[in-house]
Protein backbone atom coordinates (compact mmCIF):
# COMPACT_ATOMS: atom_id res chain seq x y z
CA UNK A 1 0.00 0.00 0.00
CA UNK A 2 1.20 3.57 -0.93
CA UNK A 3 2.61 5.87 2.02
CA UNK A 4 0.10 8.50 2.35
CA UNK A 5 1.03 11.72 1.10
CA UNK A 6 0.58 13.62 4.48
CA UNK A 7 3.71 11.50 5.37
CA UNK A 8 5.90 13.57 3.63
CA UNK A 9 5.69 16.15 6.22
CA UNK A 10 8.21 13.79 8.17
CA UNK A 11 9.96 14.16 11.32
CA UNK A 12 13.29 14.94 8.91
CA UNK A 13 11.17 17.43 6.90
CA UNK A 14 10.43 19.23 9.96
CA UNK A 15 14.19 18.77 11.38
CA UNK A 16 15.10 20.60 7.87
CA UNK A 17 12.43 24.03 8.56
CA UNK A 18 13.60 24.13 12.05
CA UNK A 19 16.95 24.61 10.97
CA UNK A 20 16.18 27.35 8.39
CA UNK A 21 13.84 28.71 11.29
CA UNK A 22 16.55 29.23 13.44
CA UNK A 23 18.72 30.90 11.33
CA UNK A 24 16.34 33.19 10.09
CA UNK A 25 13.99 34.22 13.04
CA UNK A 26 15.62 36.16 16.16
CA UNK A 27 15.66 33.94 19.29
CA UNK A 28 13.84 31.12 17.87
CA UNK A 29 12.95 28.14 20.59
CA UNK A 30 13.55 24.80 18.48
CA UNK A 31 12.27 22.58 20.87
CA UNK A 32 9.15 24.58 21.02
CA UNK A 33 8.39 24.85 17.59
CA UNK A 34 8.84 21.34 17.25
CA UNK A 35 6.77 20.49 20.66
CA UNK A 36 3.79 22.68 18.98
CA UNK A 37 4.16 20.62 15.54
CA UNK A 38 3.99 17.64 16.88
CA UNK A 39 0.70 17.99 19.25
CA UNK A 40 -2.16 15.33 19.97
CA UNK A 41 -3.55 16.06 16.77
CA UNK A 42 -0.67 15.89 14.48
CA UNK A 43 -1.33 12.01 13.24
CA UNK A 44 -4.87 12.93 12.34
CA UNK A 45 -4.14 15.64 10.02
CA UNK A 46 -4.11 15.13 6.35
CA UNK A 47 -1.63 16.44 3.68
CA UNK A 48 -3.55 20.20 3.95
CA UNK A 49 -4.42 20.08 7.47
CA UNK A 50 -0.82 19.53 8.19
CA UNK A 51 0.49 22.41 5.80
CA UNK A 52 -2.19 24.73 7.44
CA UNK A 53 -0.74 23.59 10.53
CA UNK A 54 2.72 24.12 9.96
CA UNK A 55 1.76 27.96 8.81
CA UNK A 56 0.03 28.96 11.90
CA UNK A 57 2.87 27.15 14.22
CA UNK A 58 5.25 29.75 12.48
CA UNK A 59 3.00 32.76 12.58
CA UNK A 60 3.45 32.22 16.69
CA UNK A 61 6.72 32.61 16.26
CA UNK A 62 6.57 35.82 13.87
CA UNK A 63 5.86 39.09 14.59
CA UNK A 64 2.42 40.35 14.64
CA UNK A 65 3.12 42.98 12.23
CA UNK A 66 2.91 41.68 8.82
CA UNK A 67 5.39 44.07 7.09
CA UNK A 68 7.77 42.81 9.75
CA UNK A 69 6.84 38.87 9.15
CA UNK A 70 6.45 38.96 5.35
CA UNK A 71 10.18 39.77 5.46
CA UNK A 72 11.14 37.13 7.57
CA UNK A 73 9.02 34.87 5.11
CA UNK A 74 11.47 35.95 2.29
CA UNK A 75 14.61 35.53 4.05
CA UNK A 76 12.87 31.79 4.82
CA UNK A 77 12.37 31.73 1.19
CA UNK A 78 16.02 32.66 0.57
CA UNK A 79 17.88 30.46 3.19
CA UNK A 80 15.97 27.42 1.32
CA UNK A 81 16.94 28.69 -2.09
CA UNK A 82 20.35 28.83 -0.79
CA UNK A 83 20.20 25.21 0.37
CA UNK A 84 18.52 23.31 -2.35
CA UNK A 85 18.39 25.69 -5.15
CA UNK A 86 15.74 27.05 -7.47
CA UNK A 87 12.93 24.97 -8.24
CA UNK A 88 9.19 24.44 -7.44
CA UNK A 89 8.06 22.63 -3.69
CA UNK A 90 4.52 21.75 -3.37
CA UNK A 91 5.12 20.82 0.11
CA UNK A 92 6.84 24.37 1.10
CA UNK A 93 3.72 25.93 0.28
CA UNK A 94 2.88 26.94 4.10
CA UNK A 95 5.01 30.02 3.25
CA UNK A 96 2.68 31.19 0.28
CA UNK A 97 -0.22 30.50 2.44
CA UNK A 98 1.21 32.49 5.28
CA UNK A 99 1.04 35.40 3.08
CA UNK A 100 -2.47 34.29 1.82
CA UNK A 101 -3.47 34.80 5.49
CA UNK A 102 -1.88 37.58 7.82
CA UNK A 103 -1.29 40.09 4.30
CA UNK A 104 -4.35 39.75 2.89
CA UNK A 105 -5.06 43.78 3.75
CA UNK A 106 -1.44 44.12 3.03
CA UNK A 107 -1.54 44.20 -0.87
CA UNK A 108 1.79 45.73 -1.32
CA UNK A 109 3.99 44.22 1.23
CA UNK A 110 2.40 40.94 0.22
CA UNK A 111 3.24 41.19 -3.88
CA UNK A 112 6.57 42.13 -2.79
CA UNK A 113 6.29 38.60 -0.77
CA UNK A 114 4.72 36.43 -3.60
CA UNK A 115 7.57 37.74 -5.74
CA UNK A 116 10.40 36.02 -3.90
CA UNK A 117 8.53 33.13 -2.56
CA UNK A 118 7.06 31.92 -5.89
CA UNK A 119 10.68 31.65 -6.53
CA UNK A 120 11.17 28.57 -4.71
CA UNK A 121 7.51 27.04 -4.17
CA UNK A 122 4.37 27.55 -5.94
CA UNK A 123 2.12 30.23 -4.68
CA UNK A 124 -0.66 30.22 -7.32
CA UNK A 125 -3.10 28.46 -4.55
CA UNK A 126 -2.17 31.80 -2.68
CA UNK A 127 -2.40 34.49 -4.79
CA UNK A 128 -6.69 33.63 -5.72
CA UNK A 129 -8.23 35.85 -3.10
CA UNK A 130 -6.12 38.59 -3.68
CA UNK A 131 -7.09 38.44 -7.55
CA UNK A 132 -10.59 38.16 -5.69
CA UNK A 133 -10.45 41.50 -3.57
CA UNK A 134 -7.61 43.39 -5.33
CA UNK A 135 -9.26 42.30 -8.97
CA UNK A 136 -7.54 45.48 -10.92
CA UNK A 137 -4.37 45.81 -8.87
CA UNK A 138 -3.95 41.76 -8.61
CA UNK A 139 -3.94 41.60 -12.48
CA UNK A 140 -2.17 43.88 -13.66
CA UNK A 141 0.62 43.24 -11.39
CA UNK A 142 0.30 39.64 -12.42
CA UNK A 143 0.64 41.03 -15.87
CA UNK A 144 4.23 42.97 -14.87
CA UNK A 145 5.41 39.40 -13.29
CA UNK A 146 4.41 38.08 -17.00
CA UNK A 147 7.16 40.15 -17.87
CA UNK A 148 9.45 38.82 -15.40
CA UNK A 149 13.59 37.45 -16.03
CA UNK A 150 12.68 35.01 -13.40
CA UNK A 151 11.09 31.81 -14.80
CA UNK A 152 8.48 30.73 -11.71
CA UNK A 153 7.34 34.40 -11.46
CA UNK A 154 6.35 34.10 -15.01
CA UNK A 155 4.54 30.78 -14.41
CA UNK A 156 3.00 32.05 -11.40
CA UNK A 157 1.62 35.07 -13.43
CA UNK A 158 -0.49 32.51 -15.88
CA UNK A 159 -1.03 29.57 -13.43
CA UNK A 160 -2.00 32.11 -10.77
CA UNK A 161 -5.21 33.66 -12.52
CA UNK A 162 -6.29 30.04 -14.31
CA UNK A 163 -10.27 30.48 -14.12
CA UNK A 164 -11.02 26.30 -12.83
CA UNK A 165 -7.31 25.88 -11.45
CA UNK A 166 -7.66 22.07 -9.91
CA UNK A 167 -7.86 21.97 -5.95
CA UNK A 168 -8.05 25.71 -5.90
CA UNK A 169 -10.89 28.34 -5.24
CA UNK A 170 -12.01 29.18 -8.65
CA UNK A 171 -12.11 32.85 -10.54
CA UNK A 172 -15.90 33.08 -11.70
CA UNK A 173 -15.19 36.77 -12.89
CA UNK A 174 -12.81 34.88 -15.48
CA UNK A 175 -15.15 32.01 -16.09
CA UNK A 176 -17.78 34.77 -17.12
CA UNK A 177 -15.25 36.86 -19.08
CA UNK A 178 -11.43 36.26 -19.18
CA UNK A 179 -10.56 39.33 -21.14
CA UNK A 180 -8.03 40.05 -18.07
CA UNK A 181 -6.19 37.53 -18.39
CA UNK A 182 -5.51 37.79 -22.47
CA UNK A 183 -2.79 40.16 -22.14
CA UNK A 184 -0.89 37.87 -19.73
CA UNK A 185 -0.90 35.01 -22.24
CA UNK A 186 0.05 36.88 -24.72
CA UNK A 187 3.16 38.07 -22.85
CA UNK A 188 4.07 34.29 -22.75
CA UNK A 189 3.10 33.13 -25.48
CA UNK A 190 6.43 32.39 -26.62
CA UNK A 191 8.09 31.55 -23.65
CA UNK A 192 11.54 29.53 -23.43
CA UNK A 193 10.77 27.74 -20.37
CA UNK A 194 8.73 24.61 -20.58
CA UNK A 195 6.91 24.79 -17.56
CA UNK A 196 5.62 28.64 -18.60
CA UNK A 197 4.68 27.26 -21.91
CA UNK A 198 2.58 24.16 -20.00
CA UNK A 199 0.86 26.62 -17.74
CA UNK A 200 -0.31 28.79 -20.13
CA UNK A 201 -1.51 26.07 -22.35
CA UNK A 202 -3.57 24.88 -19.27
CA UNK A 203 -4.96 28.37 -18.74
CA UNK A 204 -6.42 27.99 -22.58
CA UNK A 205 -7.65 24.94 -21.62
CA UNK A 206 -9.55 26.28 -18.62
CA UNK A 207 -10.89 29.11 -20.35
CA UNK A 208 -12.19 26.65 -23.25
CA UNK A 209 -14.74 25.41 -20.92
CA UNK A 210 -16.58 28.29 -20.88
CA UNK A 211 -15.74 30.59 -23.25
CA UNK A 212 -14.87 28.29 -26.61
CA UNK A 213 -15.51 30.98 -28.87
CA UNK A 214 -12.33 32.91 -27.02
CA UNK A 215 -10.29 29.63 -27.35
CA UNK A 216 -10.82 29.59 -31.39
CA UNK A 217 -9.79 32.97 -31.90
CA UNK A 218 -6.39 32.52 -29.89
CA UNK A 219 -5.76 29.69 -32.16
CA UNK A 220 -6.87 31.17 -35.22
CA UNK A 221 -4.19 34.52 -34.38
CA UNK A 222 -1.89 32.55 -32.80
CA UNK A 223 -1.56 29.44 -35.53
CA UNK A 224 2.15 29.04 -36.97
CA UNK A 225 4.03 31.37 -35.20
CA UNK A 226 6.13 28.75 -34.35
CA UNK A 227 6.29 25.32 -32.41
CA UNK A 228 6.11 26.01 -29.27
CA UNK A 229 3.25 28.26 -29.49
CA UNK A 230 1.76 25.42 -31.90
CA UNK A 231 2.34 22.91 -28.69
CA UNK A 232 0.76 25.55 -26.20
CA UNK A 233 -3.01 25.78 -28.63
CA UNK A 234 -2.73 22.02 -29.25
CA UNK A 235 -2.35 21.33 -25.68
CA UNK A 236 -4.77 24.33 -24.73
CA UNK A 237 -7.62 22.82 -26.90
CA UNK A 238 -7.35 19.43 -25.50
CA UNK A 239 -11.11 19.57 -24.30
CA UNK A 240 -12.44 20.83 -27.21
CA UNK A 241 -10.50 18.33 -29.61
CA UNK A 242 -11.98 15.74 -27.21
CA UNK A 243 -15.12 17.17 -27.31
CA UNK A 244 -15.03 16.92 -31.02
CA UNK A 245 -15.23 20.72 -31.52
CA UNK A 246 -15.29 20.65 -35.54
CA UNK A 247 -14.17 24.08 -35.57
CA UNK A 248 -11.29 23.54 -33.04
CA UNK A 249 -10.33 19.99 -34.39
CA UNK A 250 -10.45 22.21 -38.16
CA UNK A 251 -7.84 24.03 -37.35
CA UNK A 252 -5.49 21.53 -36.42
CA UNK A 253 -6.03 19.31 -39.55
CA UNK A 254 -8.65 16.93 -38.22
CA UNK A 255 -11.43 17.07 -40.87
CA UNK A 256 -14.35 15.25 -41.03
CA UNK A 257 -14.32 11.59 -42.40
CA UNK A 258 -16.95 9.43 -43.76
CA UNK A 259 -15.50 6.47 -44.15
CA UNK A 260 -13.87 4.90 -41.65
CA UNK A 261 -14.54 1.77 -40.19
CA UNK A 262 -13.89 0.04 -36.86
CA UNK A 263 -13.89 -3.66 -36.90
CA UNK A 264 -12.99 -7.12 -35.06
CA UNK A 265 -13.65 -4.45 -31.74
CA UNK A 266 -13.17 -6.73 -28.48
CA UNK A 267 -12.65 -6.75 -24.84
CA UNK A 268 -10.83 -8.84 -22.84
CA UNK A 269 -13.28 -9.36 -20.52
CA UNK A 270 -17.47 -8.65 -20.06
CA UNK A 271 -16.59 -8.47 -16.31
CA UNK A 272 -13.72 -7.85 -13.87
CA UNK A 273 -13.28 -6.42 -10.27
CA UNK A 274 -11.79 -3.22 -9.62
CA UNK A 275 -7.74 -3.62 -9.35
CA UNK A 276 -7.92 -5.29 -12.59
CA UNK A 277 -7.49 -4.60 -15.85
CA UNK A 278 -8.71 -4.47 -19.01
CA UNK A 279 -7.72 -4.87 -22.54
CA UNK A 280 -9.32 -4.02 -25.46
CA UNK A 281 -8.45 -4.09 -29.66
CA UNK A 282 -9.88 -2.80 -32.70
CA UNK A 283 -8.75 -2.84 -36.23
CA UNK A 284 -9.41 0.37 -38.30
CA UNK A 285 -9.58 1.20 -41.86
CA UNK A 286 -9.26 4.37 -43.96
CA UNK A 287 -12.09 3.25 -46.57
CA UNK A 288 -11.38 6.63 -48.50
CA UNK A 289 -9.85 7.45 -51.95
CA UNK A 290 -6.92 9.35 -49.84
CA UNK A 291 -4.42 9.85 -46.52
CA UNK A 292 -6.43 11.36 -43.65
CA UNK A 293 -4.89 13.08 -40.20
CA UNK A 294 -6.78 11.23 -37.57
CA UNK A 295 -7.24 11.84 -34.07
CA UNK A 296 -8.42 8.43 -32.49
CA UNK A 297 -9.60 8.59 -28.72
CA UNK A 298 -11.27 6.11 -26.62
CA UNK A 299 -14.22 6.80 -24.56
CA UNK A 300 -15.46 5.54 -21.07
CA UNK A 301 -18.51 5.82 -19.85
CA UNK A 302 -18.00 5.06 -15.88
CA UNK A 303 -21.20 4.38 -13.18
CA UNK A 304 -21.72 7.05 -11.16
CA UNK A 305 -22.44 6.77 -7.55
CA UNK A 306 -26.24 8.36 -8.67
CA UNK A 307 -26.65 5.14 -10.83
CA UNK A 308 -25.98 7.55 -14.29
CA UNK A 309 -22.82 7.16 -16.39
CA UNK A 310 -20.48 9.91 -16.46
CA UNK A 311 -18.43 10.16 -20.02
CA UNK A 312 -14.34 10.68 -19.96
CA UNK A 313 -12.76 10.72 -23.03
CA UNK A 314 -8.80 9.71 -23.36
CA UNK A 315 -6.21 10.13 -26.70
CA UNK A 316 -5.05 6.84 -27.88
CA UNK A 317 -3.18 8.50 -30.82
CA UNK A 318 -2.95 10.91 -33.64
CA UNK A 319 -1.23 10.12 -36.77
CA UNK A 320 -1.73 10.37 -40.65
CA UNK A 321 -3.39 6.73 -41.94
CA UNK A 322 -3.29 5.62 -45.14
CA UNK A 323 -5.77 5.24 -47.67
CA UNK A 324 -7.27 1.16 -47.74
CA UNK A 325 -4.92 0.48 -45.02
CA UNK A 326 -5.95 -1.38 -41.70
CA UNK A 327 -4.42 -0.38 -38.15
CA UNK A 328 -4.68 -2.87 -35.43
CA UNK A 329 -4.78 -0.71 -32.14
CA UNK A 330 -4.87 -1.79 -28.70
CA UNK A 331 -4.88 -0.79 -25.05
CA UNK A 332 -4.77 -1.81 -21.83
CA UNK A 333 -6.81 0.18 -18.90
CA UNK A 334 -6.61 -0.45 -15.60
CA UNK A 335 -9.59 0.16 -13.11
CA UNK A 336 -8.11 1.30 -9.73
CA UNK A 337 -9.35 4.51 -7.52
CA UNK A 338 -7.73 7.97 -7.61
CA UNK A 339 -8.53 10.69 -4.89
CA UNK A 340 -9.71 12.34 -8.48
CA UNK A 341 -11.76 9.22 -9.41
CA UNK A 342 -13.99 6.40 -7.31
CA UNK A 343 -15.08 3.92 -9.26
CA UNK A 344 -18.67 2.46 -8.89
CA UNK A 345 -20.04 -1.00 -9.57
CA UNK A 346 -22.23 -1.09 -12.19
CA UNK A 347 -22.03 -1.36 -15.79
CA UNK A 348 -19.37 0.54 -17.94
CA UNK A 349 -18.84 1.13 -21.56
CA UNK A 350 -15.98 1.91 -23.92
CA UNK A 351 -16.51 3.50 -27.27
CA UNK A 352 -13.73 4.59 -29.92
CA UNK A 353 -13.89 7.95 -31.22
CA UNK A 354 -12.27 8.98 -34.62
CA UNK A 355 -12.07 12.93 -35.17
CA UNK A 356 -14.91 13.25 -32.55
CA UNK A 357 -17.68 11.32 -34.32
CA UNK A 358 -18.09 8.07 -31.78
CA UNK A 359 -18.00 4.80 -34.29
CA UNK A 360 -17.93 1.98 -31.92
CA UNK A 361 -19.38 0.84 -28.48
CA UNK A 362 -18.52 -1.95 -26.07
CA UNK A 363 -20.74 -2.35 -22.14
CA UNK A 364 -18.89 -4.68 -19.33
CA UNK A 365 -19.24 -5.25 -15.61
CA UNK A 366 -16.91 -3.69 -13.43
CA UNK A 367 -17.33 -4.38 -9.77
CA UNK A 368 -16.01 -3.50 -6.53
Amino acid sequence: MPEPLKNLYSKSFIDELTVVLFETISRFNKKEFIRKIFDKTWDEKELKQRMRHITLTIHQFLPENFSKSSKIIIEITKNYIRKKGQGLSFLHMFLPEYIELFGINNFTESVKAFEQVTKFTSAEFAVRPFIIKYPKEMMAQMERWSKSENTFVRRLASEGCRPRLPWAIALPAFKRNPAAILPILENLKNDDAETVRKSVANNINDISKDNPEIVLSIIKKWKGKNKNTDWILKHGARTLLKQGNEHVMGNFGLKQVTDIQISKFTLSDSSLVLGETLTFSFHLLNNETKDHKLRVDYAIYYMTSGGKQSKKVFRLTENNFLQQKTVIITKKRRFIDFTTRKHHSGKHHIAIIVNGKELAKKSFLLTR
